[in-house]
This record gives structure tokens, sequence and C-alpha cells, in this order.
């Protein structure tokens, strides 16, 4: 390829975990004087969170990779198609030095179209069992980054390990910013509960139920998912909720004692990271390929979180669980102590600049 431009283009989408690690990536390349643009499609949350960071973003088409019947299957793949046409007519016109993916069905259509415009591409997988879409996009990579050492991807002589990229900026909250976002004094301990960008809703009718017990002890920050607010708990002592939170979330790490998430393996990268104790509620195999539970089950063996399965998830549940964290959480600290991370992104970027060349 003739380098003729700095550009180098991203994607990714369908959820803020496809979305968000890229965000130190281009950060950083912004810095060392790189072009960025990112394809999404015109109406997911990848568009909300880039248009919110001010990078120039190209909107396309893309079906969603559904596992169960609906009318929409049948109508997904022409979208897809036509999503690969436009991608790639304008990435062809773009000519970026790379393009990188986090996954999600929204990576789809630019992967592809970058492939058949003879753009290099890169990937990066955060579970240790590549989803569907990633598994699509693998067999058009030069480069396939990962997160496990044990990932079966490694077997493959495309694939790096690189770890989970986990945002610098999560390492600079500051808790007053946070006490004060929340009302909250600092004289009791904070437990942050969220459940991704698309919420949890059994997660939260849980820690909703439990609240009479949970706020005896704890300072309560609960971020629900878009539309799930409860307004009759507006103003309860001791409980602050918000539908989604973005810079202010480093804030909110910054204060917490103890996390209860989804188990997305990103979340546990940058719970890890920042040595919070913490419990896992993986998607239960119902809403999911089994991802989490992976995710989860792979983080207790190793001594970084407790695990509550969601069949198990109730208002008692929840809280013997918190109880028994509680009990344990020096032991989680001291084990999430010794774990490294791929800070700001810094193996995946050696990786996509590598790919890049240098700059022209």
């Amino acid at each position: 390829m003739t380098r003729t431009n700095n550009l180098i283009s991203f994607a990714g989408g369908g959820s803020a975990g496809h979305v968000t690690p890229n965000l130190p990536l281009i950060e950083q390349l912004q810095k060392e004087g790189w072009d960025v643009l990112y394809y999404g499609t015109p109406k997911g949350i990848e568009r909300e969170i880039i248009a919110g960071a001010a990078i120039p973003y190209q909107p396309i088409p893309s079906g969603k990779l559904r596992r169960y019947f609906s009318w929409q299957n049948f109508l997904d793949p022409f979208v897809i198609l036509w999503g690969v046409l436009r991608a790639c007519l304008h990435i062809a016109g773009k000519r970026p030095r790379v393009l990188f993916s986090k996954g999600g069905f929204a990576a789809v259509p630019p992967v592809i179209g970058a492939w058949l415009a003879r753009v290099p591409i890169v990937i990066h997988e955060s579970d240790r069992t590549p989803g569907l879409a990633n598994r699509i996009c693998s067999r058009f990579a030069a480069k396939v980054c990962v997160s496990y050492a044990d990932s079966p991807l490694l077997a493959d002589p495309r694939t790096v390990l690189t770890g989970a990229p986990v945002r610098e900026s999560l390492f600079h909250g500051d808790r007053d910013k946070a006490l004060a976002l929340t009302g909250f004094d600092g004289t009791r301990p904070i437990l942050l509960c969220f459940g991704g960008s698309l919420g949890a809703k059994a997660i939260n009718a849980a820690l909703r139920d439990a609240l009479d017990d949970l706020t005896k002890t704890y300072d309560v920050v609960h971020v629900t998912g878009a539309g799930n607010l409860a307004p009759s708990l507006e103003g309860l002592s001791n409980y602050w909720q918000a539908e989604f939170v973005q810079e202010e979330f480093a804030d909110l790490l910054a204060a917490a004692d103890v996390a209860v998430s989804r188990a997305g393996a990103n979340a546990i990268a940058e719970l890890v990271a920042l040595h919070i104790p913490n419990l896992l509620i993986p998607l239960p195999l119902s809403q999911s390929r089994g991802d989490q539970i992976e995710n989860a089950a792979l983080a207790r063996v190793d001594g970084l979180s407790a695990v509550l399965p969601e069949e198990e998830l109730t208002a008692q549940g929840l809280i013997t669980a918190l109880v028994d964290l509680d009990g344990k959480k020096d032991g989680y600290r001291q084990a999430m102590a010794g774990r490294s991370c791929d800070r700001g992104g810094a193996a995946v970027l050696e990786v996509i600049r590598g790919v890049a060349g240098p700059q022209a």
C-alpha cells in the first residue's frame, strides 16, 4: 500500500464494551499525530459514545447477529451485504493504513469492507473464546490480539497476547468528585453496582429488593442502564442512581469499596486493575453464548472475583454474597495486586503501529 496518509480507522459496537476500549487507543494515536475515523452503525450506542469524544464518525449499516428466531434474521443478511459495500467504497476512498476492530456486530461490515479494499485489519478479542462477530472478523485479520494466555486463538501465528486494554483515565478518578456527584459524605463504604451499557434488569430488581438491608451498611451507587431508573427511589437516603455514566465512571470507581457487575471481560479487567473487590453476576446461557460464565469462572479460580449465578440471584442471595465478599476483600485485593494489565492499551497500540508502519 502507498503510504500517503496517517489515517487509522476503528470499528466496534453494539454495546459499550465494544467501544470504550477504543477510546484510550484513539487518544494516544491522536497525540502521536495520527488521524482517526470511526465506523459504526447509524443509531448504535457506539455513535453516542464516539460523538461524546468528538471523534470523526462514519455510519455504516449492519444487521445484528442473533442466536434466536426473529423475522429480522431474514432481512439482516441483506443489510450486512449493503453495509459491506458501503464500507468497502468508503474505506477504498479514504485508504486508512489499518483498521482496528474491537468486535460486536457493528464491526462486521467495516472489517469485510476493509479486507475487500486491501486495507490490513487488527482485531482484539476480550473474552477467552471469541464471539460470533470476531470469529467472522478473525478470518480477515492480519493480527489478532487476545486477553487470555490460554486463548485457543493463540494456536494461530497471527495472534498476539496483549491483555485487555484498560483506559488510562480510570486510574485518575477523583473520590471527592464522586461524593459531590452522589451527595454522599464519605463516612460509609460505597457499593457500586452496574450492569453494562445495556443495563441488567435482574440485577436491578435484586438490588432494589435488598436496599433496605444494603443501605444499613453501604452508600449504594446504582448505574441502571438506559430506561431503568426507578422514580420512586429518588431521594432515598444512602442511594444514588443514574442510567449511564461516562467521564464520571472513573470517579465512581475511585470511590467504590466493593462492586457488583456483569462478567464482561472489559469490566473484569477494569475492576482487577483498580483492585476493587467485586461480585460478578454473569449473563446466563439463556441470554448469551456463555462467555460471561466462562469469564467469571476464570476470575473466581484465580481468586480475583466472587461469583453469584443469576439463577441464584435474589435479594437475600445478593446480601449473603456481599457479606461473604466483605469478609474476604483483603484477600481479593492481594490477588488483584499481583496481576498486570495493558494500561492505556500500550500492548495493543504496539501491534497497531506495527501493522500501520511509520507515519508518512
